[in-house]
């Protein structure tokens, strides 16, 4: 038996292990990750520098696209709130509608009983031995008597409790009452500071595209929102390059025509199309849905990036391992911060225009080692083409 014992010892021994280079991993990682968050914060400060007046157009135009995404957030949570607040409400109205029935029932068979009670004449155990009735028959009756004495203290004791079980509740609701009030005033009150901060972006929108009308103003602008875009992924192979991701799954290059799209909706421009008068081709696909619409991660991995970028606006990069990314676009709000994991299917982002789209739209990018991939190789099914 004692090779039963060296194997036990020794598979534990794996597991312990294994246990153990897994912390490694994800410890090795997190550092990593918080590196890469202050080289990127270092980067965005260089990117973001104001040179001149478009430049301050687009600060403009970043501050309110934030603005109106953190507002959005804060809105989808008091909508959430406001749900459970309701439904809470629905259930104290339904207990107290069931506390009000057996309220009336009891009053009703309280009732009876002292009709009962009326009609036996009151009679007490004194009276019933002074009639000199059979001594068996007296028994029998004090018993009775008894019971029913006893069967009317109870429903008395319960119509009791059910009042007091009503004065408890009746305050509560009253004050989910209020607090459902005071949310949706709160909801309104977002949905106005949304209102002003999207006819401000609208107004500097404007304004930045009348600077920058001229075709080669226009190609210099994506050449710059492209170069940042280069610039920040570089960081970001740069600072996991050779780093597992942690954690089990299935592999993302073995999803090749397998992998959901990330929203749903029209495609606007595809894959290694001309934009730019032909000068620059999509490095993405650009997917026209309503704004809204959920934007989902395709695959299970690790927020790396989720804060804004010039010229790709809100925008969201989550690593797969393997050297795998996938990046979202121009999105109205962001769900996810660095560092998050994120599961395939789960709700990262909503669609929207941030960096500065006249028309809502999402831009979705998978790459491999830096290297843009057509993600129409690697999504089951077709979107729909530009109508």
């Amino acid at each position: 038996m004692r090779w039963h014992f060296w194997l036990l010892a020794a598979a534990l021994g794996l597991g312990t292990a294994a246990v153990t280079a897994q912390q490694t991993s994800e410890a090795e990682y997190q550092a990593k990750l918080k590196s890469l968050q202050a080289a990127i914060e270092q980067l965005q400060s260089e990117l973001q520098s104001v040179k001149g007046s478009r430049d301050e157009l687009q600060s403009e135009l970043q501050q309110s696209e934030t603005d109106i995404g953190d507002l959005i957030r804060k809105i989808d949570r008091i909508k959430g709130e406001l749900q459970q607040q309701k439904s809470q409400l629905q259930q104290l109205d339904g207990q107290r509608s069931q506390l009000r029935g057996e309220q009336r029932r009891q009053q009703q068979q309280i009732a009876r009983q002292v009709n009962a009670s009326y009609r036996l004449g009151r009679q007490s155990n004194l009276k019933l031995l002074l009639n000199q009735e059979d001594p068996a028959r007296v028994t029998r009756m004090l018993k009775y008597y008894d019971y029913f004495l006893d069967a009317r203290a109870d429903k008395i004791n319960t119509y009791l409790d059910t009042i007091a079980e009503l004065d408890r509740i009746e305050p509560r609701i009253q004050q989910q009452t209020a607090q459902l009030q005071r949310s949706n005033d709160q909801l309104q009150r977002r949905h106005q500071q949304l209102a002003q901060r999207q006819s401000q972006r609208q107004q500097t929108l404007a304004k930045l595209n009348a600077s920058i009308s001229d075709k080669d103003r226009q190609l210099q602008r994506h050449s710059r929102d492209r170069d940042r875009l280069e610039q920040l992924l570089q960081q970001v192979n740069d600072s996991l390059a050779g780093l597992q991701l942690p954690g089990q799954g299935t592999p993302f290059d073995s999803l090749r025509g397998a992998l959901p799209w990330p929203t749903s909706g029209r495609v606007a421009h595809a894959f290694g199309s001309a934009r730019a008068a032909g000068k620059m081709t999509w490095d993405g696909v650009m997917i026209r849905a309503a704004a809204g619409t959920a934007v989902r991660a395709v695959h299970h991995g690790r927020v790396v990036f989720s804060d804004y970028l010039r010229g790709h606006g809100l925008l969201l990069i989550i690593d797969h391992g393997g050297g795998y990314m996938s990046l979202y676009a121009h999105n109205q709000t962001l769900y996810k911060v660095t560092g998050d994991w994120v599961e395939a299917g789960e709700t990262i982002a909503n669609v929207g225009s941030s960096g500065g789209l006249a028309r809502a739209g999402l831009y979705f990018e998978i790459r491999h080692r830096g290297k843009p991939t057509d993600p129409a190789r690697w999504c089951k099914g077709k979107l729909r083409a530009r109508g």
